[in-house]
């Protein structure tokens, strides 16, 4: 089956564990979720049952994997296509010292032919989706002509979907310095599109509201010669206002035949999954700790997040909330 990418929330590390998609999914039914960057090392050698385990609710959920070695991210690709994943992303936007030490992520971009040999051995290894996440430039290479020929070759490779963060990658900047500083460029997202028509592009960086979202979904500026992209990622903002997430659900699918529940049904569901999850063995805080954003901008909402943050599951933190009112 082929996946929708119109709404995409991005991998974030120590935000998109299986709890938070799985709450990301009450909230918006059609979007594409994916996990943490997970190394591909990791996936291969190390407890593989402990880092790709989901619930299969959340899907469609795409697994990223960071790595550079074409015969390990190979046998991660499979490993991740037998547990139910619909798509496999390679992480190549990475800023963080860590990860590029590790020689992936956004250093990857400046070795294109390296990635498109990691990409035609994904593919190889697995029937399912593989996608690239990265940057439009790396340090200097700022010009258009850098991500349009990385785009080239990854697509002869096989890669059809891109998700593309709309800023440079500064190498020397921590991760967090890398959202604020280096300015967005979302016409080179359009660019993309426009010269290669047949490839899927997901436009990622600074949407944190509905508007700008269906500004280049459905090209209200139409002040340049360029096409809309074919979906959005949203990162931070998702996870501080949940809510964007579900209100742009509702722009883009009006008709969906997946209904958008309300706050009762979610915290409802909630409910069910924290009991579940609790037989099993996690650790309150562990679960609930990505769900304090339900209620932002609400009355309650400090209620509720230090309710949660004391172990209260979410049929008491949100009944402490009409208690309080």
């Amino acid at each position: 089956m082929n996946w929708e990418h119109k709404i995409c929330v991005a991998p974030m590390m120590d935000y998109t564990d299986r709890h938070c998609r799985f709450f990301h999914r009450l909230i918006s039914p059609n979007a594409f979720l994916y996990t943490e960057m997970i190394n591909a090392n990791a996936v291969v050698n190390g407890d593989t049952k402990k880092l790709l385990s989901f619930d299969l609710f959340e899907n469609p959920v795409g697994l990223q994997l960071g790595g550079s070695d074409p015969t390990m991210l190979a046998k991660a690709s499979k490993i991740g296509s037998r547990m139910g994943y619909k798509e496999i992303n390679l992480n190549c936007g990475c800023p963080s010292p860590r990860v590029v030490a590790g020689k992936f992520g956004a250093s990857l971009m400046e070795q294109p032919d390296l990635v498109a040999d990691c990409i035609k051995s994904m593919l190889d290894s697995t029937d399912i989706e593989v996608t690239i996440k990265h940057r439009i430039g790396v340090d200097k290479n700022t010009g258009y002509g850098f991500v349009s020929k990385f785009v080239e070759k990854t697509f002869d490779a096989g890669c059809k979907i891109f998700i593309v963060h709309a800023r440079n990658a500064l190498l020397n900047l921590s991760p967090k310095k890398n959202r604020e500083v280096p300015p967005i460029k979302i016409d080179y997202v359009r660019r993309l599109k426009k010269d290669f028509p047949s490839c899927s592009f997901i436009a990622n960086g600074g949407l944190d509201s509905v508007e700008s979202c269906l500004n280049i979904i459905e090209k209200k500026d139409k002040s340049k010669d360029l096409p809309p992209v074919d979906g959005v990622m949203i990162g931070r903002a998702v996870i501080k206002k949940p809510k964007f997430l579900q209100n742009l659900e509702k722009k883009i699918y009006p008709n969906s035949k997946f209904k958008v529940k309300n706050t009762e049904e979610i915290i409802k569901e909630l409910q069910l999954y924290f009991d579940h999850q609790q037989k099993l063995g996690e650790k309150k805080t562990n679960i609930t700790k990505q769900w304090h954003g339900l209620f932002s901008s609400s009355s309650g909402a400090k209620k509720w997040r230090k309710s949660l943050s004391e172990g209260m599951s979410p049929v008491e933190a949100y009944e402490s909330i009409f208690y309080l009112l």
